[in-house]
């Protein structure tokens, strides 16, 4: 099956296994102008007799540096994008890393087509089976006066004040102290190191906010007192210099707070702008309760997708199960690095081989791709396609905290070729309410119960089929959605 678009003509081939081959031919105008570009940045950086640096035509520089050492940069630089404008054209939904088929060493010649080829896997399809109208078991909202009193009194422990207390310091009070951090160095001479010192500092004994040890050797000082702590930075500590080292800190407290909560009373309530404690409780309430629903309804729309799942039939093979592994784990890796987390630390705090840890994402890494294969195939089957409207609106909470308008938005969303991963979203949210807005719900203790009946042979019904074991038949996950 061909496709066209853009400057891309796209061959798609199923190979069966939820793969497939994508046969791509670049144009012979999109390849020149990739070429153009390339000389053009090229020139931009060269400095030739006759010349002002940067400013040297693209056809000199091409000249000069040969067309065919020019076009594998341009390639080397485009493949990506044309990747991605392939897989587009195609309609697919990759999982894992694709096999890139590309001689570098026999480039095209001028006017003549680039081509290459893909292999990667896709998104399975899934034959579903029923997914309007299935029996869900569904909680019912209750919030616990324990629960209440637990808000009340977190309120009561921000609006609290400290007060100077004549007394060795206990675990849950604040201490103003000085200190300085020494490290100790080859000629048996304490040394101290950046970020090692501070003067009247404020800390919370038992908050567990600094390095094991510390707050814990300073229970029991009193204002005036000095003590010297011997403690061991943690091998993950942020500070590579410092992780794993010993150190030891001269501190001196100068003064121990207590902290003293305001009584609960109607004042109280008043602080907190209500008429009075019944006031506040009821509002708490209300507030507990709707969380609480909005909960119950979040876990009930993941029970009716996980029903709709079971009823499904999803090929999925350990080699796609493997690559949305692998996927998922980057992801989290991805994540982690925007906290300062690298791989090698994360590893070393979970004290396990990446191995270990991909080998255990497997079953949510199968599951994943049940759950994406049932929502995709609903999609299909309900002909959901979200408008421009219905962008326009998902897109409103966005932009209003941005500070711009939604058709500004969509716009930037357009040009930067992200629109269509909105429709998608959209597209994937609107399956699930259709499956769970047919849902019936049935109480949780009915439906628990049920999940508890066997018969001989139930596990195992509808699992060969799909290619999978009865155990794998078993297990579903869902989006928090």
């Amino acid at each position: 099956m061909a496709l066209v678009a853009g400057a891309l003509k796209t061959t798609l081939t199923d190979l069966g296994e939820s793969r497939v081959r994508l046969q791509v031919e670049v144009e012979p105008a999109e390849v020149e102008g990739r070429v153009e570009r390339k000389a053009r940045q090229l020139g931009s950086q060269l400095k030739l007799p006759g010349f002002r640096k940067g400013k040297v035509p693209a056809p000199l520089v091409i000249q000069r540096m040969g067309r065919e050492a020019i076009l594998e940069e341009a390639v080397r630089d485009t493949l990506s994008s044309w990747y991605s404008d392939a897989i587009a054209n195609a309609g697919i939904v990759p999982v894992g890393d694709p096999t890139l088929d590309i001689d570098m060493g026999q480039l095209p010649p001028q006017g003549q087509a680039l081509e290459f080829s893909i292999e990667i896997g896709v998104l399975p399809k899934a034959e579903l089976g029923e997914y309007k109208g299935l029996e869900v078991g569904r909680a019912e909202a209750a919030v616990e006066e324990q629960r209440v009193e637990g808000e009340v009194e977190t309120m009561r422990d921000r609006l609290a004040r400290l007060e100077t207390a004549e007394r060795p310091a206990a675990e849950g009070d604040f201490v103003v102290i000085d200190y300085l951090g020494t490290l100790p160095s080859e000629d048996g001479e304490d040394e101290p190191f950046a970020g090692g010192e501070g003067r009247d500092q404020l800390i919370e004994l038992g908050s567990g906010n600094l390095i094991p040890g510390f707050e814990e050797g300073l229970t029991g000082a009193a204002a005036g007192e000095q003590r010297t702590l011997s403690v061991t930075f943690p091998g993950d500590y942020p500070n590579t210099d410092l992780a794993g080292r010993d150190a030891a800190f001269a501190v001196t407290v100068k003064e121990v707070k207590a902290k003293v909560l305001p009584e609960l009373d109607d004042d109280f309530a008043t602080d907190a702008g209500f008429d009075d404690l019944a006031e506040l409780r009821t509002d708490i309430h209300e507030r507990l309760l709707e969380a609480e629903e909005a909960r119950i309804q979040a876990e009930f729309r993941q029970a009716a997708l996980d029903a709709a799942v079971e009823q499904a039939k999803v090929p999925v093979t350990p080699e796609l199960v493997s690559a949305r592994g692998r996927e998922m784990w980057e992801r989290m890796i991805h994540s982690l690095g925007h906290r300062g987390i690298s791989r090698e630390a994360y590893l070393q705090i979970t004290g396990r081989p990446e191995e270990e840890i991909l080998a255990e994402m497997q079953p949510e890494a199968e599951l994943a791709l049940r759950r994406e294969a049932v929502i995709t195939a609903v999609v299909d089957a309900e002909g959901i396609s979200p408008s421009d409207e219905q962008v326009l609106e998902a897109l409103a909470p966005t932009a209003e905290r941005e500070g711009v308008e939604p058709q500004t938005l969509l716009e930037d969303l357009r040009g930067a070729g992200r629109l269509e991963d909105v429709r998608e979203d959209l597209a994937a949210r609107e399956a699930i309410d259709v499956i769970a807005s047919a849902a019936k719900p049935i109480p949780l203790a009915q439906a628990e119960a049920r999940e508890k009946l066997w018969t001989p042979g139930k596990e195992a019904e509808g699992a060969t089929a799909a290619g999978e074991s009865s155990e794998q038949a078993g297990r579903l996950w869902t989006p928090d959605r």
